[in-house]
């Protein structure tokens, strides 16, 4: 069905909804729209973003932010 006579019907129906039917609609229309926006898969890092992130990463375990692997086991052991 081609786009105007789509959106010749939604028109036509229009009249025939109370107000909250309206509200639910445009309810419904905004979601949709809300979920164009998003993203659909994550974005790719580039080489210079990749490797901030190590660097980061590295100098968090120099100053010595880590979790050891016995303490990472202890706390999933209490999940």
């Amino acid at each position: 069905m081609p786009t105007v006579s789509l959106d010749n019907e939604i028109y036509n129906y229009l009249p025939l909804l109370g107000n909250d039917e309206k509200q639910t609609i445009i309810s419904v229309i905004k979601s949709f729209l809300k979920l164009k926006e998003e993203p659909k898969a994550p974005q790719r890092l580039t080489i210079e973003q990749y490797n901030k992130e190590l660097e980061a990463a590295e100098a968090r375990m120099d100053a010595g932010e880590f979790t050891l692997i016995e303490d990472a086991i202890q706390q999933a052991e209490s999940w």
